[in-house]
């Protein structure tokens, strides 16, 4: 039996809920490997609309070398998360030896804060890609999935589940990845066709700027 691959998921409170379960529902049917999720403290974790929870299964302290990082983003908790000197120390550490450092969504901007993408390519949901690109990074705005030697970020929200089978398929095979696809039947085939800023209408675009503007005045 060969050593069990821990993959870590890191929790903060207000972590966006899709942006940690959708990768998790394709790699946590890999091989011979080891989901935890990881936080300060073992126990529930608030999501970014505080009604739901996902349970940190480990600390951060009792997981030092995992071999695959994902920090999943967050509409509304990214800057704390950016001030977590634990949070942001626990990813130095372990991406010195970690196989893949990897993120979803704003999870890319907390990658960058710890200093761990200045000078390489990333992308990131498209209202953080200006403060993604403040850290020195090349933003990738077009791209799904952009994989920067062992670093590998996603763009918003859902783009988490087409990274999750990117990322089955390195970690064990095509085959298999492919089958994890079709026990999740990911077939998207989505009713409208506004899911990228280059495709939504100037309508679409104008009611979501409004929306984000009312959530920040909060």
């Amino acid at each position: 039996m060969p050593d069990r691959k821990i993959i870590a998921f890191v929790l903060y409170p207000g972590v966006t809920l899709l942006d940690a379960i959708g990768p998790y529902t394709a790699l946590r049917g890999v091989p011979d490997v080891e989901v935890r999720f990881v936080a300060h403290e073992v126990g529930p974790v608030p999501d970014d609309s505080t009604q739901l929870y996902l349970s940190a299964t480990h600390t951060f302290d009792g997981t030092p070398d995992p071999a695959v990082i994902v920090v999943p983003g967050s509409g509304i908790a990214t800057d704390a998360a950016i001030a977590d000197t634990g949070l942001i120390e626990w990813l130095q550490r372990t991406a010195q030896s970690a196989q893949w450092i990897t993120s979803v969504c704003t999870g890319s901007v907390i990658l960058a804060a710890a200093g761990l993408l200045e000078g390489r390519s990333a992308t990131s949901h498209w209202g953080y890609l200006p403060q993604l690109e403040a850290f020195g990074v090349e933003v990738r705005p077009n791209d799904r999935i952009v994989e920067d030697g062992r670093f590998v970020t996603a763009a918003g929200v859902s783009a988490g589940v087409d990274f999750g089978l990117w990322l089955a398929a390195r970690l064990s095979d095509e085959l298999t990845a492919k089958s994890i696809q079709l026990m999740m039947e990911y077939d998207p085939q989505p009713p409208f066709d506004s899911g990228h800023m280059s495709k939504a209408e100037a309508e679409v675009k104008e009611k979501v700027f409004a929306d984000l503007a009312a959530l920040t005045a909060l």
